[in-house]
């Protein structure tokens, strides 16, 4: 099973480490990191995160964790792990 990344999620991921980036490369190059490390362990046991609340009538195959205070939202596929949405977990969250 594969993990890939929506155009948004990708967006938001580069937003995120040059928003870090301003304050500390070191600590923006570790989220960054650390985020696509866990995104990529995905495909071993999805399931172990709970399904994504804020996602209207979820049937259980979007789910999200939280790393870094990012909120990592993703869906489970018949090809893989998409990566849907990446927010810092300060921001209002969405209902998708």
């Amino acid at each position: 099973m594969v993990t890939l990344w929506s155009r948004a999620a990708e967006r938001q991921l580069k937003k995120a480490f040059l928003y870090i980036r301003k304050d500390s490369y070191q600590n923006a190059v570790k989220v960054r990191h650390d985020i696509v490390m866990m995104s990529e362990s995905l495909s071993v046991n999805p399931e172990r995160f709970p399904p994504d609340k804020f996602k209207l009538n979820n049937d259980g195959s979007y789910r999200a964790f939280e790393l870094h205070r990012h909120r990592i939202s993703f869906v489970i596929l018949k090809e893989g792990i998409l990566i849907v949405r990446l927010r810092h977990t300060a921001m209002s969250p969405l209902v998708y």
